[in-house]
C-alpha cells in the first residue's frame, strides 16, 4: 500500500519478496500513471487484493536510498525546498530557476554523460528509474518500461554552452561529482545527500500486483503498441 512515504514500503517488500500495491491516492500519482493504474479509480485499485495481476519491475537506488520514480538535482532538487512548491509548483520552479542562474550552485555538480562528456554546474539533472519517453508527444512524461534494467538520464546545461542544451541517455549506474552536499528531490522529496551521489538500477526487484480491471501500461507504452 502506498503511504506519504512509500518508497520505504516499496523497499520492504522488495527486501523480503512480497508483493506491493499501490493505491493512487496521492497528489499527481506519477507511479501509478506508469505502472497502468488508472488514476481516478481508487476503489478499482482494492481489486489488487483479491483479484490482481502481477509482475515483477525494476527499483532504483540513490547512495542506497531507494527510489520508484526519479531523483533530480539541481533547479527541481532546490524547488522541492521551498514550502509553496506544493501549492505553485509551476511558480517555485520558474523563481528557483531565475534565482540559480543568477547566483550558481556553489557545490558545482558535474556529470559524465555516455559519450565521456563532462558537464558541469548544469541547470537540471533527472535520474529516472526507467526512461521516460519525450518522442510521444500525447504520452511524453510516462514511462513506456519499469523492467529495462536502466536508469535514464536527462541533462539540461546552462545557457550558453557550445553543445546542444540537452543530453538524454540511459545507463545501469551514474555518478554524480561535487565539491560538497547537494539538495535533491528524491520521489518528490527533499533531501540532501553528500557527494559523490551514485545511482544504480535494480532490475525486476520488486513484485507489483494491479487491478484486472485497470490498463497495466503506462500511455507511452499503449501509445507505442
Amino acid at each position: 500500500m502506498v503511504t506519504a512515504h512509500w518508497p520505504p514500503v516499496a523497499a520492504a517488500a522488495a527486501e523480503h519478496d512480497l508483493p506491493f500495491v499501490c493505491l493512487p491516492g496521492g497528489t499527481r500519482n506519477h507511479f501509478a500513471l506508469d505502472v497502468g493504474i488508472a488514476r481516478h479509480d481508487l476503489v478499482g485499485a482494492l481489486d489488487a487484493f483479491t483479484d490482481g495481476v502481477e509482475r515483477r519491475i525494476d527499483m532504483a537506488e540513490v547512495n542506497g536510498r531507494p527510489f520508484l520514480n526519479n531523483v533530480s538535482l539541481g533547479v527541481y532538487g532546490e524547488a522541492v525546498r521551498r514550502s509553496g512548491y506544493r501549492d505553485a509548483k509551476l511558480r517555485t520552479i520558474l523563481e528557483t530557476i531565475d534565482e540559480v542562474r543568477s547566483a550558481g550552485d556553489p557545490a558545482a555538480a558535474s556529470v559524465v554523460d555516455d559519450r565521456g562528456r563532462q558537464h558541469l554546474s548544469p541547470v537540471v539533472v533527472l535520474v529516472s528509474n526507467n526512461a521516460y519517453a519525450l518522442d510521444q508527444p500525447v504520452a511524453r512524461g510516462s514511462r513506456p518500461r519499469l523492467d529495462s534494467g536502466r536508469l535514464g538520464v536527462i541533462v539540461l546545461d546552462r545557457p550558453g554552452s557550445s553543445r546542444p542544451p540537452a543530453r538524454v541517455w540511459s545507463a545501469p549506474t551514474l555518478e554524480i561529482a561535487a565539491s560538497g552536499p547537494l539538495h535533491v528531490g528524491v520521489d518528490g522529496e527533499a533531501v540532501t545527500l553528500a557527494a559523490p551521489i551514485r545511482c544504480a538500477t535494480r532490475p525486476s526487484a520488486l513484485r507489483v500486483r494491479i487491478s484486472r480491471r485497470h490498463p497495466g501500461l503506462s500511455p507511452s507504452a499503449r501509445g507505442a503498441r
